[in-house]
């Protein structure tokens, strides 16, 4: 007794996925759904009334034929296999009868696997994840950790790198994902309005938390980073790593793997210290999350305040589309629609190159051949050339090193402010905001910036907060006091005031004083 088996796959190879362009695709998405289910609960063939029994009732057909047509497309297509049903033959004239029960092929088994993950890379709205940053933080000080070994534990420090890279991939792809799923319930695509509403609260507040955490430990991770590298021994444990990877490696080709192991995890690691460090001119892609983020918020306020509108019935562009829908409909002839579109559009045939109360009022049929119409008067400059400019010499090449000079200096007198204003702004131990005396414009920017980000960590009840600058390179440190005169903060544009607090600046770049401002602490 031979069995039959279903074709392989066409010469595209992509036969399986045949059942996606055809009518009737509901239906063999479902039968397919089928054996999926029934493999996961170790059933290796299906009969057709099992099928039949299986699928949800929207896309049930009403007689059992409709799932067995469906049943022989598949196999066909190379998705499903077919072989005699023997177990029901009780008389010889059952052998001749088409009775076959079917399981998966490979190729249908791996289409199947295909469009699971399409569908879930679909569907994915992604989420800001604060666990992955606490995750990440802590595999960086388990490798500052290894730094201290002269050689390094191989099995310890690529366990190490492998889960700080799967957790900080995992960050990155749901940042992604959910940026772009923020970005269309902004635009309120494939989300309704009610929807919208419903949780907009929900999302501010947890977008809010988000930045709050990523100004925090973003900057633990750049200072971590950065205490890697300066440290020298970032290469050391990068090798051990390969090492590791590469231990299972033919002996001829140890060398080889051993160096693109080295390569794989040098990129991974400088991707990594791109997220969260600005480097060469170019923002972090941690501070362009953020920048995402708290643009987010206005732009949902933004949202609701058009949905007011709407529904207050204040017009907007949707509104006077449909209005001028209606007035098209209720036009009573298409002399008045003509008129009507020249009105709100401004656009009219080629033939007429202005529309005035002339040309409204004999329009020019679009049949009416040009020796029979009305000659335009066209300027012979514009016969002659082409054009209505005059022709000349091209422009000459600008040279423009005098502009790239005055940048470069402009950018080293910034670089040299924003030192000299981090070196005023150190302090020598707690003092009291009073005690800051005047600040000049760039010291006071650097300042306010380092005062926000202590001040998004500060929670209710709270009195002591640490915060950590966007770059790694400083660090502050907030107290608040008892009741007394408010501090006073001089600058050449005005006096800033506010609640007195002892505050500390350490520069993390600077060794001793960061040690030192850390034993003060």
């Amino acid at each position: 007794m031979t069995s039959t088996t279903s074709p392989g796959p066409g010469p595209d190879g992509f036969s399986p996925f045949a059942h996606l362009t055809v009518q009737n695709t509901a239906l063999y998405r479902q039968v397919m759904r089928a054996f999926v289910m029934a493999k996961e609960h170790f059933a290796v063939h299906l009969r057709p009334e099992d099928v039949y029994a299986a699928l949800p009732g929207e896309v049930r057909p009403g007689e059992l034929d409709g799932v067995v047509k469906a049943l022989d497309k598949l196999v066909e297509w190379g998705n499903l296999r077919a072989d005699p049903d023997t177990g029901r033959v009780s008389a010889v004239e059952d052998f001749y009868r088409k009775r076959f029960i079917y399981q998966l092929t490979r190729a249908g088994e791996a289409a199947e696997e295909a469009l699971a993950a399409y569908d879930e890379a679909l569907g994915r709205r992604g989420a800001l994840q604060t666990i992955a940053l606490h995750d990440i933080v802590t595999q960086l000080r388990a490798l500052l950790v290894l730094t201290a070994d002269e050689q390094p534990d191989p099995g310890k420090t690529y366990l190490a790198f492998d889960a700080l890279a799967s957790r900080f991939a995992a960050l990155a792809d749901n940042a992604r994902a959910f940026m772009s799923s923020l970005q269309r319930t902004i635009d309120l695509h494939e989300v309704e309005e009610a929807v919208f509403l419903a949780y907009k609260d929900r999302l501010i507040q947890y977008l809010e938390r988000f930045i709050q955490d990523l100004i925090t430990l973003g900057g633990r991770v750049a200072q971590l980073i950065l205490e890697l590298e300066d440290s020298g021994r970032i290469q050391v444990l990068l090798r051990a790593a390969a090492g590791r990877e590469a231990a299972d490696a033919a002996p001829e080709d140890a060398e080889p793997a051993a160096q693109k192991a080295y390569a794989h995890w040098a990129g991974r690691w400088d991707g990594l210290a791109v997220w969260f460090l600005s480097r060469d001119g170019r923002e972090s892609q941690a501070r362009l999350l953020r920048g995402r983020a708290l643009g987010a918020i206005p732009q949902m306020l933004a949202v609701v305040r058009v949905l007011g509108e709407r529904r207050a019935g204040r017009s907007d562009r949707s509104a006077d589309f449909r209005t001028l829908a209606r007035w098209f409909a209720e036009a009573p002839d298409d002399a008045s629609r003509h008129q009507l579109w020249r009105a709100a559009f401004g656009l009219h045939p080629a033939r007429h190159l202005t529309a005035d109360a002339d040309t409204l009022a004999a329009p020019v049929p679009a049949a009416t051949p040009w020796a029979a119409a009305e000659p335009l008067r066209i300027s012979p400059q514009l016969r002659r050339t082409g054009s209505y400019e005059r022709r000349g010499k091209p422009r000459k090449v600008e040279d423009r090193q005098e502009r790239r000079r005055h940048l470069a200096e402009v950018a080293a007198k910034q670089v040299a402010e924003t030192a000299a204003a981090r070196d005023r702004l150190i302090t020598d131990g707690a003092v009291r905001l009073s005690e800051l005396g005047e600040l000049d414009p760039v010291s006071f920017g650097l300042f306010l910036q380092l005062l926000g980000d202590a001040l998004a960590t500060w929670r209710p009840g709270m009195r002591h907060t640490v915060a950590t600058s966007n770059d790694g390179s400083m660090e502050i440190r907030l107290s608040a006091l008892a009741e007394g005169p408010p501090a006073e903060i001089r600058t050449p544009s005005g006096t800033f005031h506010g609640p007195d607090h002892l505050i500390e600046i350490v520069d993390l770049t600077d060794d001793d004083r960061s040690l030192h401002g850390g034993s003060g602490r």
